[in-house]
């Protein structure tokens, strides 16, 4: 199904490691045009506080920011409450996600390094003519790693990938227990007027009912401004496509708003609507990121 539940996750790489033994521990320095190389900073030499990028999050649209966490500091984002509601040929089905949580930590000035968790999940089932089936407990766990290649630290675009894992944790009632994966390339645009546009590509290789891998497509669209003050707001487009099984491609809009309580806390509510009869009819969030 469509639903992100606002938390993915990817896959580090052996370069990282490499990345961060390269930092040296010395303070920024200025390069042309005077702006700071955060190039020293890595995990255990953090960016200094006035030279930390503007807070960015990868929720709580389902677009991806292409932004990384700052050098050496730890984000958390967060749904305090999502629920999902959809019903498809007679069969209903509601879930509630409490607190699943995605942790993110800098590693060098343009990586991070993110562990996204659903802490815990609860789904009820009703078909016609049948009982209720009810299941809940801790989902799926993914890690995934954003490389910025271009526009963390100013500039009109921003451009990251994103390759992600989800670890085969034992096979339950909310987990399949088979390892998936797939890459995200998201890319932030600023627009005129204050507007700001995010654009999405995302390929997952999934399991099938054979055990086999399926290829989706998720793409998405957000366009963003601010309201008033520290509010902002969004609307957005998101299409997941699955050629290789035959499904019916499914689309939802989506509206949301984020409110800054300071430079490090955002708070976030929105709810994305189906608009093809395969995608979840609605799904209403409240959120939270903070960043340390």
């Amino acid at each position: 199904m469509i639903v992100k539940w606002n938390f993915e996750v990817q896959l580090g790489q052996m370069a990282v490691v490499a990345m961060l033994g390269v930092g040296s521990w010395a303070g920024a320095t200025e390069i042309e045009g005077g702006a700071p190389d955060k190039s020293p900073y890595h995990l255990f030499n953090p960016t200094p506080r006035e030279h930390m990028r503007e807070l960015s999050t990868d929720r709580p649209d389902q677009t991806e920011s292409a932004y990384t966490v700052d050098a050496g500091h730890v984000q958390v984002e967060m749904d305090l409450v999502n629920y999902f509601h959809d019903q498809t040929g007679g069969v209903t089905t509601e879930a509630l996600a409490i607190a699943p949580v995605n942790l993110k930590f800098g590693l060098c000035n343009n990586v991070d390094v993110q562990f996204v968790l659903d802490s815990y999940v609860r789904v009820k089932t009703r078909t016609p003519g049948t009982p209720a089936t009810e299941a809940d407990g801790t989902g799926d766990l993914l890690t995934r790693l954003k490389v910025n290649l271009w526009g963390n630290d100013g500039g009109a675009t921003a451009l990251a990938v994103m390759p992600f894992v989800k670890w085969p944790l034992s096979q339950s009632s909310l987990r399949n227990g088979k390892t998936e994966g797939g890459i995200i390339v998201p890319l932030a645009v600023a627009l005129p007027a204050g507007w700001g546009l995010g654009l999405m590509t995302e390929v997952d290789f999934v399991r099938d009912s054979s055990n086999a891998f399926d290829t989706e497509y998720f793409n998405t669209i957000t366009l963003s401004h601010d309201i008033i003050g520290n509010l902002g707001g969004y609307v957005e487009f998101a299409a997941l496509f699955t050629p290789e099984s035959g499904a019916e491609w499914q689309g939802q809009i989506d509206l949301g708003f984020t409110y800054g309580l300071n430079e490090n806390t955002q708070l976030d509510f929105g709810c994305n609507f189906g608009v093809t009869s395969t995608a979840p009819d609605y799904n209403p969030f409240v959120g939270l990121t903070m960043r340390f």
